[in-house]
């Protein structure tokens, strides 16, 4: 396996712009890149995270599958931080009242692939999931 990590893009849809906007500058602390009327890019702890309007649809409905006993909300994306990152980032966004679809905990404990996880919404519903290990060499353990 190749351990050279490489920025991943991610573009993803909002129905309120400004207000995404906003929250991944400001909330999740996102330097802002290139912008048009319709998208912005940020860097996401060095990822492109691209958020494209997109009209608002009728369905709300978000599918969620059990893991660890929490209802995880199924799509999601994030990223793997470092353990320290992770408990500060966590704390910040805590001091910020990001209201938490499940609070940061340690998922698998003292089981194989054991993580630190916090999941949260974006203003356009768009579900977000960052964690840690303790252990990066979990990170694809069986």
């Amino acid at each position: 396996m190749n351990n050279t990590v490489t920025p991943f893009h991610i573009a993803i849809p909002v129905h309120n712009l400004a207000e995404c906007r906003t929250f991944y500058r400001e909330i999740l602390n996102c330097e802002e890149g290139r912008s048009s009327d319709h998208w912005v890019d940020f860097n996401l702890f060095g990822h492109q995270l691209v958020i494209h309007y997109k009209p608002k649809t009728e369905s709300t409905d978000q599918h969620h599958n059990p893991v660890d006993g929490h209802d995880v909300p199924v799509p999601h994306y994030g990223v793997v931080l470092p353990w320290e990152t992770f408990e500060s980032f966590s704390e910040e966004l805590k001091n910020k009242g990001v209201k938490f679809v499940i609070e940061p905990y340690v998922r698998f404990q003292g089981l194989v692939g054991e993580q630190a996880t916090m999941f949260f919404l974006d203003p356009a519903g768009n579900a977000l999931e960052f964690k840690a290990f303790k252990d990066m060499g979990q990170l694809f353990a069986k």
